[in-house]
């Protein structure tokens, strides 16, 4: 079973939405007709005008008032770098906008200021979602958020320096060490790239202590940050990776995940975790890849497979304008299988619901054959603890600290307790 960070108590009021279906109840704030205008602030995904999200936004809200014509969907889209502090900023003004898709929700959903599942969603749309994405959408056994493109991580391998140093994919620590030295022995820049800067190192930092059964949290669901598995791992990586030259000119704690796919794309880098876009990035430079599992720990039982990392973004939908109905319908046509295939292939991301996982995308296609291998990782992933209200401070500890765990003077034990405690303290705070 995945291991779960406890959120907030059941008797908040919180979210999630999915698609809706007739037979759901109304509130007192419903619009009797299902008319208005809806305000969605969306999350960017496209980097320039040309692959904005906004062709999108307006093609599927276009569809969808043709076939509802007494409701119109405003959607406005806001940088990755702002959307979170935008939607804070709007709901703690009270003008909450309708729908949010953003990377998180349950610190809104500990405030009670987002519409339950229950008061949106079939057992049957529910049951749609991929089982990792719906448990992170989840406290207990209730389903708050709505999870819609996501991905996974997979080892990328440059094919062309591996054969030239003669190395092998490894499955192994050990046989990733022994990689990273033929590769540093061939002048390879970074034989593994290890972005531990504080872009985006929570997720290579959950990717190395899946590997060797440890993580963020215990059996239980408690926050296990400095566990004796964790101490182990970053001792082993700061002795075998970082202390051997393994890594690159780049301490870890100074590179950035944007930094380590730009390496790669040019030809500096061995290995690095990476997701789809990074893949058909590289195919399309003419780079041969060859994606593989994370290797393990020698400490692992035999036959012991920890889970890969998922990463998910989440739908919610706010309770201030009452357009539970108007909302309802509109996310039941979202969610329609040629809306959300089409989105995750232009991004290269993974649908999260199980028949769009299978469903042909626009009017031809599927899935990108090369995406494959990562919806498989995916169904077995270990996403983040994104049901715990705690989380965004937690996860911002993490990326701000991990790295200096394996600087040349840290203690990789010292570090990780800090983290752990200053982790105990936001939620003492919250809480």
């Amino acid at each position: 079973m995945r291991r779960r960070i406890s959120g907030a108590p059941a008797t908040a009021v919180v979210l999630g939405l999915l698609v809706s279906l007739s037979g759901c109840g109304g509130d007192s704030g419903d619009a009797s007709d299902g008319e208005g205008t809806l305000r969605l602030v969306a999350a960017e995904y496209g980097d320039n005008p040309a692959t904005s999200s906004r062709a999108f936004w307006d093609k599927v809200t276009a569809d969808f008032t043709a076939t509802h014509p007494g409701i119109k969907v405003k959607v406005e889209l806001k940088p990755w770098a702002d959307i979170d502090r935008e939607v804070s900023r709007l709901v703690n003004a009270g003008k909450a906008p309708d729908m949010a898709l953003m990377g998180s929700y349950s610190d809104f959903a500990a405030q009670g200021k987002l519409y339950s599942a229950d008061e949106l969603l079939s057992v049957s749309a529910e049951a749609n979602f991929l089982q990792p994405l719906a448990e992170a959408g989840s406290v207990g056994s209730t389903l708050y958020g709505l999870p819609f493109v996501a991905s996974s991580r997979l080892l990328f391998l440059n094919d062309a320096l591996f054969t030239k140093a003669g190395a092998k994919p490894p499955t192994t620590w050990t046989e990733l060490k022994t990689a990273a030295t033929a590769l540093k022995k061939q002048g390879v820049k970074f034989p593994y790239a290890m972005p531990l800067g504080p872009e985006e190192a929570h997720a290579e930092a959950l990717i190395w202590e899946l590997s060797n059964g440890g993580g963020y949290a215990d059996s239980s669901g408690n926050y296990s940050l400095a566990s004796e598995q964790n101490v182990k791992t970053w001792g082993w990586v700061k002795e075998n990776l970082v202390g051997a030259g393994l890594t690159g000119p780049v301490a870890p704690s100074q590179l950035n995940r944007a930094d380590a796919f730009a390496a790669f794309l040019n030809n500096e880098v061995g290995m690095v975790n990476g997701y789809p876009s990074l893949l058909h990035e590289a195919r399309a430079k003419g780079i041969k890849v060859n994606a593989v599992s994370m290797p393990v720990s020698e400490d692992l039982g035999a036959g012991e497979t920890p889970p890969t990392v998922g990463v998910a973004d989440w739908m919610m939908a706010f309770k201030q304008n009452g357009n539970r109905k108007a909302i309802g319908q509109f996310l039941d046509f979202l969610y329609q299988d040629k809306n959300l295939s089409d989105f995750a292939n232009r991004y290269h991301l993974l649908p999260s619901t199980t028949s769009a996982s299978r469903a042909v995308a626009g009017n031809n296609g599927s899935i990108a054959q090369s995406d494959t291998q990562f919806l498989t990782a995916l169904r077995g992933a270990q996403l983040y603890p994104v049901n715990d209200p705690n989380w965004v401070t937690v996860s911002d500890t993490i990326k701000r600290n991990i790295g200096r765990a394996v600087d040349s003077n840290g203690n990789p034990k010292a570090v990780l307790e800090e983290i752990a405690a200053k982790a105990t303290e936001a939620s003492k705070k919250k809480n």
